[in-house]
C-alpha cells in the first residue's frame, strides 16, 4: 500500500485514546527471524500498548505491519485467525470484568463510530452464539435484539472475513478496525458484576415450587400492568395537548408506585432470596448528559432506587428492586422524550435582544425540569404509600418499604465502596431554569383518575 493511501487510512481513523501506560519500548519490536506466529502475536501486543498509551505512530506502524505485509505462506489468513481469536477472548474477559452487550456497543460508539459499533456488535453475536439462551442473563437478550445483534455470515467464515467481502470493504480497512476494538475492549475498566455470567443462568426448573401455585398469577398480573404504564407513557410523548400529557404522565407514575408497593408487600408474605436489589445501566450521552443525569437520579429517588453516574462511560448504574427499577427505566426513557420536546419548543424562540436561545439555555431547562418533576414524582408516590397504609394490612406496609430501602443502600455501599458526590454543574441561564420548571409544572403529573381503569 502506497504512502497516500496509508495517510487516507490514518486520517479516517480518531487517534487512540491517551492513557496512563507507558509508550511500547521501540526495542520491543519482534526480530526479523521471528516465526510468522511470534511475528503476529507481537505485532498485536506493541499495537494494544501503542493504542492504550495514546502513541498514535507506534500504533499505526504495527497495524502496517500486520496488514499490509504480503500474503506469503498464508500470513493474512494467519493474521485473520489470530486477530478473530483475540477479539472472542477480549469480549468472553469483558463479560468477567462486569461488562454487558450494550455496555461494550456504547463504549465503542463513544470512542469511534457506527462501523466499529457494527463490529463490535457482530464480535458479541459470536461469543455468545456458543451459549444456549436459557443461561444468558434474562436481560442480554434484549439488549442483543436492540444491538441487532445475529450472527449473519455463513459458518465456513469468520465474521472479518465476511466483512471484507462488503461492498466497499477489504482487508486493509477492515482489519484496522478490529484492532481499534481489540485494544479499546482489553483496556476496558472492571465495572460491577449485575448478573450472572454467559453460561451461568439457570432457567426454573419445570413444575419448582419456590411459590405456592396460588402465588403464580400476580406475575401475569404484573406483567398486564408494565403494558399498560408504557401504553400511557406512549400516548403522553405523542400527544400535542400538555393537559393530555399531563393525566397521562401522572396516571403512569400513580400505577407505578401502587406496582412497587403491591411487589414490596407480596415479597414480604412470601419470602424469596432471589428478591433483592439489582442494578441495571442507563445510557446517558451528550448533549446535555449532566441535565440528562439529573433527571434519571430524581426518577430514582421517587422510586425508592440510587443512581450512580459514571460520566466518562456514559451510563448511570441504577440500583434498586426489580418493580422499581422497571418503573426508573420506563419513566426515565419518557420523560426524557418530554422534556427533550418541551426544551426544544422552548429553545427555538427567540429572547429579548433576538437572539437563539444558548446551549446555557438548554442545559439549566433541563436541569430545573429534572428537580421540578423529582418533586412532583414523589409527591406522587408518597401519596400512593400514604393511601396504600390505610388499607386492610397496611399498617406493616411502611416497615417493609424501610427495610428494601436499607438493602438498596447497602447495595450501593458494596458495589461502590469508594463512591463520592459531585455536584451536576451551576445553573448558568436563570430564564432556562424558570422556564424549565414551567414546563414541568405544565405538561406532565397531575392527577389522571379517569385514566385510572
Amino acid at each position: 500500500m502506497g504512502k497516500q493511501s496509508r495517510q487516507k487510512r490514518r486520517a479516517g481513523r480518531p487517534a487512540p485514546a491517551p492513557r496512563h501506560q507507558p509508550s511500547p519500548d521501540p526495542r520491543s519490536a519482534p526480530a526479523a527471524e521471528s516465526s510468522p506466529e511470534e511475528l503476529v502475536t507481537a505485532l498485536m501486543f506493541v499495537a494494544q500498548r501503542a493504542f492504550q498509551a495514546g502513541d498514535g505512530r507506534a500504533f499505526e506502524t504495527a497495524v502496517e505491519g500486520l496488514v499490509e505485509r504480503p500474503d506469503v505462506d498464508g500470513f493474512r489468513a494467519m493474521v485473520e485467525r489470530v486477530l478473530t481469536a483475540n477479539l472472542q477472548n477480549a469480549i468472553a474477559d469483558a463479560w468477567r470484568r462486569g461488562w454487558q452487550p450494550a455496555d461494550l456497543a456504547r463504549v465503542v460508539g463513544r470512542r469511534f463510530g457506527g462501523r466499529h459499533v457494527r463490529l463490535v456488535t457482530d464480535a458479541i453475536a459470536a461469543e455468545l452464539s456458543a451459549y444456549p439462551e436459557v443461561t444468558l442473563d434474562p436481560r442480554w437478550p434484549g439488549q442483543l435484539a436492540e444491538l441487532e445483534a445475529q450472527v449473519w455470515w455463513p459458518p465456513e467464515q469468520s465474521y472479518l472475513r465476511a466483512w471484507c467481502e462488503l461492498p466497499n470493504h477489504d482487508w486493509v480497512s477492515v482489519a484496522p478496525l478490529a484492532l481499534e476494538v481489540l485494544a479499546l475492549v482489553n483496556g476496558l475498566m472492571p465495572l460491577e458484576q449485575l448478573g450472572p455470567l454467559p453460561g451461568t443462568a439457570r432457567p426454573p426448573k419445570a413444575g419448582s415450587k419456590s411459590r405456592p401455585a396460588a402465588e403464580a398469577e400476580p406475575v401475569e398480573v404484573d406483567e398486564r400492568m408494565l403494558s399498560r404504564i408504557r401504553a400511557l407513557l406512549a400516548k403522553a410523548e405523542a400527544t400535542g395537548f400538555p393537559a393530555e400529557a399531563e393525566a397521562l404522565t401522572a396516571a403512569a407514575q400513580e400505577r407505578m408506585a401502587r406496582y412497587s408497593i403491591d411487589a414490596a408487600m407480596l415479597a414480604a408474605t412470601a419470602p424469596d432470596d432471589s428478591d433483592r436489589p439489582a442494578g441495571r445501566r442507563i445510557g446517558i450521552d451528550n448533549p446535555y448528559e449532566n441535565a440528562k443525569a439529573v433527571l434519571l437520579n430524581a426518577v430514582a429517588d421517587a422510586n425508592r432506587c440510587r443512581s450512580i453516574w459514571s460520566k466518562n462511560l456514559g451510563f448511570c448504574t441504577v440500583i434498586g428492586f426489580e418493580p422499581d427499577l422497571d418503573a426508573v427505566e420506563t419513566l426515565f426513557t419518557s420523560l426524557l422524550v418530554q422534556a427533550t420536546t418541551a426544551m426544544t419548543k422552548a429553545g427555538s424562540r427567540t429572547g429579548a435582544d433576538a437572539r437563539s436561545r444558548t446551549r446555557a439555555f438548554r442545559q439549566s431547562f433541563l436541569a430545573a425540569y429534572a428537580h421540578r418533576i423529582g418533586e412532583r414524582l414523589s409527591e406522587i408516590t408518597a401519596a400512593q404509600t400514604q393511601a396504600a397504609t390505610e388499607e386492610p394490612g397496611g399498617s406493616n406496609l411502611l416497615p417493609v418499604l424501610a427495610s428494601r430501602s436499607a438493602a438498596v443502600e447497602n447495595t450501593v455501599a458494596v458495589m461502590f465502596p469508594t463512591l463520592t458526590q459531585k455536584s451536576s454543574g451551576a445553573i448558568t441561564d436563570a430564564e432556562g431554569w424558570h422556564s424549565g420548571r414551567g414546563a414541568a409544572d405544565l405538561a406532565t403529573l397531575h392527577r389522571g383518575e379517569a385514566l385510572m381503569d
